[in-house]
């Protein structure tokens, strides 16, 4: 037995959505080599659907070009709503969007239907395959320069929101303007380092060296903020990150 062969499906289930049939191969050979489990392959949103409900991957590896619609589709068909939060496939899966575009209005759109992360596909093979493993693990990866770009845009969007709704509650007879700020959780100022490290794609260890602490206290940071903010895991308090303005661009 190969060493690919042995250490196949160790690194999860997971599906390649993409309309050429020449990189679905290819980006599928990759991944069985390093040890994914590729259960399927689709080249249109409808076969998308189809094979996701059949296979119940992990991970989505998706394009967004697809020939019967944009790949955000299928991103909302697998994030759901509130009340069910995966539909399709019943169970939680993680999307990494591997696109030509790096286009704003394209990274926004994806992150903000549910993707994990957007990588360009001028990345190397190896960086394909390290982010499809990152992403299995919960992490949110996006190729070098998006994740800023999306943060300053999101930051911007966020502030013109909370303006908005502070000035619509000092409007309303016997409201109290900061009422709902008070509301809200408060993070201290080293959680909210740690908040934005992580939303960036860092891991834990690189977050600690950066912020000259430890790998375990950077772990309780997030364990805090994620209680405090009630959310569940890396992907969804990235979301907020992003949702919220948490970023570094002023």
């Amino acid at each position: 037995m190969s060493h690919a062969e042995a250490g196949a499906g160790q690194g999860g289930r997971v599906v390649v959505v993409d309309d050429h049939p020449l990189w679905r191969e290819a980006l599928s050979r990759d991944l069985t080599e390093a040890g994914f489990s590729v259960v399927g392959t689709a080249g249109s949103v409808a076969q998308a659907l189809l094979v996701l409900a059949a296979t119940r991957p992990e991970v989505v590896v998706l394009d967004l070009g697809l020939p019967d619609g944009p790949g955000v589709e299928v991103i909302r068909a697998l994030v759901g709503t509130a009340e069910a939060p995966n539909a399709l496939t019943g169970a939680p899966v993680s999307v990494l969007v591997v696109s030509a575009s790096g286009e704003q209005a394209d990274v926004l759109d994806a992150v903000k239907a549910g993707a994990s992360g957007y990588l360009l596909k001028s990345a190397r093979p190896e960086e394909l395959i390290d982010a499809v493993r990152r992403t299995a693990r919960g992490a949110a990866v996006f190729t070098a320069g998006l994740a800023a770009l999306v943060l300053g845009e999101a930051s911007r969007a966020s502030r013109a929101s909370r303006a908005s709704r502070a000035s619509r509650a000092s409007r309303e007879p016997g409201s109290a303007a900061g009422l709902g700020a008070a509301a809200e959780p408060r993070l201290t100022a080293r959680e909210v380092e740690v908040l934005r490290l992580v939303a960036k794609g860092l891991s834990a260890r690189d977050a600690a060296r950066q912020l000259g602490v430890s790998h375990r206290t950077v772990q309780n940071h997030v364990h805090n903020v994620l209680a405090k903010l009630q959310l569940r895991n890396r992907v969804e308090l990235t979301r907020f990150a992003l949702r919220e303005g948490y970023d570094d661009v002023s």
